[in-house]
């Protein structure tokens, strides 16, 4: 199928969403079209929902390509900007229609391992990931910048092997980079929330020639917009949300469970509690020693706590109600709350978490959406749009689980602005 014919399959696809059906709605009314006045462009690959475009868009920019193969994406895409991304960008036909000149090439792109030679073999090191597609693209082009991102794990990955790999192709290329690995969390920036993220702005040597050590030095003209004061969440708190209500059974776990911690004699626990092991008395060597150590912490904590903890067991039916991932508590708050809904709170895989209520974790998918324990709600995607740093006019998907995925899977657009002003204030003229 050729690009325009399946660039006409989506659009009608997207037309038929809801929230293109709302009467109010046009492209001549999208949030956020091409400054009137730009003073650079850029392409926008692996794009998302464009947290990359919005930052750049502030600074002066104009997108000039986009490529995001998931149609989702897709459409949030161009419900925001007007444009529809093209696709699989290791596809030659779609590599084809990026301009021949731009400024900036901005790609969060998906990590995959890179040949474990490394080293070695030039490009050959990342054939078949989509490092490979993007070093094309550089050699191709030659932007004076790049701005990449990625899971900030990359920096370790493969025993360092994988970011070493990217880090001398990026020089081959003719880049200047960081140092030091510029992993970024937007808390470090005041918002309150922990999700740290690779990022590699890179400038090309013959500009950086200048001040050479601005860009391997990054990391100090980065630390200097560091700030030890954390916005309340209750600046990202919407107190008129009524829509994320928890459920009934989610209601009745959490105050199982606070019935619980408020009565043993444990107020920093440092281990997760696992009820099925409370009355354990088998082989401990049948365990790994580090679970080992946990099933004895159970047993311990029971027995001191015995005549509570049964009768709890008891008023609670012995947890047989319960799922057996909720049958697990995680405290992470210390001594600074000394009850759950005074924590933020997430059901996961791992048991129930509580965590001290001054910064929001990651966001991650719909069935473990942070709950906020004094509202007894979950974070609605507003908050979570907020979180990123994305502006209140921008527009999500339709559904609630695609929506919270997309953000999840974005940049922080204020994190991303910051970085770029920072190079261009400094090389662009």
């Amino acid at each position: 199928m050729c690009i325009f014919a399946k660039t006409e399959n989506i659009r009608r696809r997207i037309d038929n969403m809801p929230i293109f059906q709302n009467k109010n709605f046009s492209l001549s009314t999208i949030p956020f079209p091409t400054p009137k006045k730009t003073t650079f462009k850029f392409i926008d690959l692996f794009a998302g929902i464009g947290g990359f475009r919005i930052a750049l868009q502030n600074l002066g920019g104009k997108c000039v390509y986009t490529s995001e193969w998931d149609e989702k994406a897709q459409q949030t895409y161009y419900a925001n900007f007007g444009d529809i991304p093209l696709g699989d960008i290791t596809q030659e036909n779609i590599k084809s229609q990026i301009p021949e000149k731009f400024d900036v090439l901005c790609a969060g792109f998906p990590c995959q391992p890179f040949s474990k030679g490394g080293f070695q073999n030039g490009f050959e090191d990342t054939r078949g990931t989509l490092f490979f597609d993007i070093c094309e693209i550089v050699n191709k082009h030659k932007p004076p910048f790049l701005l990449l991102e990625n899971v900030a794990n990359l920096v370790t990955h493969d025993k360092k092997n994988t970011y070493q790999t990217i880090l001398k192709h990026l020089d081959e290329l003719g880049y200047y980079f960081p140092t030091k690995p510029l992993i970024l969390s937007p808390d470090q920036f005041g918002m309150p929330i922990l999700r740290p993220r690779i990022y590699i702005p890179c400038v090309r040597k013959d500009i950086a020639q200048k001040d050479i050590d601005f860009i391997q030095d990054f990391y100090k003209q980065i630390e200097k917009n560091f700030t030890t004061k954390i916005h309340s969440i209750n600046t990202i708190i919407d107190t008129e949300n009524k829509q994320e209500d928890l459920s009934d059974y989610e209601l009745k776990v959490l105050n199982m469970w606070n019935k619980f911690y408020k009565n043993i004699d444990l107020k920093v626990i440092g281990f997760p509690i696992w009820v099925d092991f409370f009355k354990y008395n088998g082989d401990y060597t049948e365990f790994a020693d580090w679970k080992a150590k946990f099933v004895r912490k159970n047993v311990d904590l029971y027995q001191r706590n015995k005549i509570f903890i049964d009768k709890w067991l008891y008023e609670n039916e012995d947890l047989k109600w319960v799922k057996p991932t909720h049958r697990k508590l995680e405290w992470q708050a210390g001594t600074y709350h000394n009850d759950i809904f005074q924590g933020l709170i997430q059901f996961r895989p791992s048991g129930v978490r509580v965590k001290r209520a001054n910064k929001f974790s990651t966001l991650v998918a719909m069935n473990h959406r942070q709950i906020i324990g004094k509202l007894k709600r979950k974070i609605s995607l507003e908050e979570a749009k907020a979180l990123q740093s994305f502006p209140k006019k921008y527009i999500l998907n339709p559904l609630d689980s695609v929506a919270l995925k997309q953000l999840g899977n974005s940049v922080n657009v204020n994190v991303v602005q910051l970085i770029f002003k920072l190079i261009k204030e400094k090389y662009y003229n």
